[in-house]
């Protein structure tokens, strides 16, 4: 088993930063992607970012492509993201993700672990 633990949420002005990070423990002993996942109040999860083992490899949803940024180190088993220039529509609770497949993807189906999430609140 994986347990995955978000933190770094909380409430920003537009135009803010926030970083958060997600920390794993259990079974972390193979080499994993990981990914960030958004649900607004209302809306479906969706697709934020994701890096392979490496992080060479980053995927984003277009939405955050230059404002939100991906990283990872390995020997603290934590990915953290990066957000800045935050707009209200950045409001949501942000999950983090764990796939037992070095490959990035934005399919949700695909990753085998999931955090409790954290809250990101984003005012005008």
């Amino acid at each position: 088993q994986v347990q995955l633990v978000e933190s770094g949420g909380g409430w920003v002005q537009a135009g803010g930063s926030l970083r958060l990070s997600c920390a794993a423990s259990g079974r972390t002993f193979s080499r994993y992607a990981m990914a960030w996942f958004r649900q607004a109040p209302g809306k479906e999860r969706e697709f934020v970012a994701a890096i392979t083992w490496s992080g060479l490899n980053t995927l984003y949803a277009d939405s955050v492509k230059g404002r939100l940024t991906i990283s990872r180190d390995n020997a603290k088993n934590t990915v953290y993201l990066q957000m800045g220039s935050l707009k209200p529509e950045d409001t949501a609770v942000y999950y983090c993700a764990l796939r037992y497949n070095n490959y990035v993807t934005r399919d949700a189906t695909r990753y085998d672990y999931w955090g409790q999430g954290t809250q990101v609140t984003v005012s005008s």
